[in-house]
């Protein structure tokens, strides 16, 4: 598999595809959460994305299930550990059990010491190697958060930090505080991200989803420390089954037209739409590292074949004017 640094130069060799085990231990069963996993690092894959809510929605759900089953997974496998990346999120756990995102955690000094305390034990380590806040937290001075996650850091907890569903303002406004107390910033950023563009002015179902915007993939180009990585990125099958509808965002005539190019450009290179799609991240300026969520082996190959499809320059250009107004 391909590699590239992330987290700026002194960060670690990661794999160009990150697998996403956000249903692992819930609607995925611990068996082919094993089975997935074993095949992404057979396959040469390091960076394996989750969050301590995962998935305190599903059935009888708590937000302890993914962590715990990565937790479960390594500890099966003696040596893995120091092959993968690990990437985990904080402050949108429910703080009441049954609420939401409006009952969330947050982002204190107090949440983000016990927040990864807990992530740690549930993922059987000593370390995080990119460790995110989840969601803003507006309510906490960015001091009192940036502090907390430094001393993670400079303790040896955490490697690399990462600001997830952030306004690129936001995200700017906490790098340029950790400078100015020559503390270990921010040095990637998460958001949604994937082909099919969605309308600026109708929310996601998803609560707390914030896509990608021009101003912060102009951002990112410019700031050479910073690694951008893409979650909702084959949204959910939508690709794959043409008759699964999209959401509200994407009921818009662009998305007719991307999805025709997006096929016709498939057809030409004899590749399934998914495999366009993230070869299309994997090309874009700036660089895109794509988190991949799959339920199978078979559909975490076919995400892996992406590696192989290689995008010619008008292919490329036919794909990005689709749908342009």
């Amino acid at each position: 598999m391909l590699h590239r640094r992330i987290a700026g130069p002194d960060g670690p060799e990661a794999s160009a595809l990150a697998l996403g085990a956000l249903p692992f231990g819930s609607t995925v069963d611990e068996r082919t959460s094993f089975a997935i996993l074993d095949r992404f690092v057979e396959a040469g894959g390091t960076v394996i994305d989750t969050a301590n809510n995962y998935a305190f929605w599903a059935p009888g759900g708590t937000g302890d299930e993914s962590e715990t089953t990565v937790g479960r997974w390594l500890a099966a496998r003696p040596g893995v550990r120091d092959e993968v990346i690990l990437s985990t999120k904080f402050g949108a756990r429910p703080s009441v059990a049954g609420a939401g995102l409006e009952s969330a955690e947050g982002l204190s000094a107090p949440v983000v010491r016990r927040a990864s305390a807990e992530s740690l034990r549930r993922l059987g380590t000593d370390r995080i190697d990119v460790y995110w806040t989840h969601i803003e937290d507006r309510s906490i001075p960015l001091e009192e958060t940036l502090g907390a996650l430094n001393d993670l850091v400079t303790g040896g907890d955490v490697r690399a930090l990462g600001c997830s569903n952030h306004t690129t303002w936001r995200t700017e406004r906490a790098r340029a505080v950790s400078r100015a107390n020559n503390w270990t910033g921010y040095s990637c950023v998460q958001l949604r991200y994937s082909y099919l563009q969605p309308r600026t002015d109708v929310p996601f179902p998803e609560s707390g989803h914030t896509h990608v915007s021009p101003e912060l993939l102009d951002y990112v180009r410019a700031e050479g420390d910073l690694t951008l990585m893409a979650y909702s990125t084959l949204l959910s099958g939508a690709y794959a089954r043409p008759g699964k509808p999209l959401s509200a965002p994407y009921d818009h005539p662009g998305t007719q037209a991307r999805l025709k190019a997006l096929a016709e450009v498939a057809d030409e290179l004899g590749a399934t739409p998914n495999q366009v799609v993230l070869s299309w991240l994997l090309g874009t300026d700036p660089g895109v590292l794509p988190i991949v969520g799959v339920s199978s082996v078979a559909q975490l190959d076919e995400a892996l074949g992406a590696l192989d499809v290689r995008l010619s320059s008008p292919q490329r250009a036919r794909l990005d004017r689709a749908g342009s107004v």
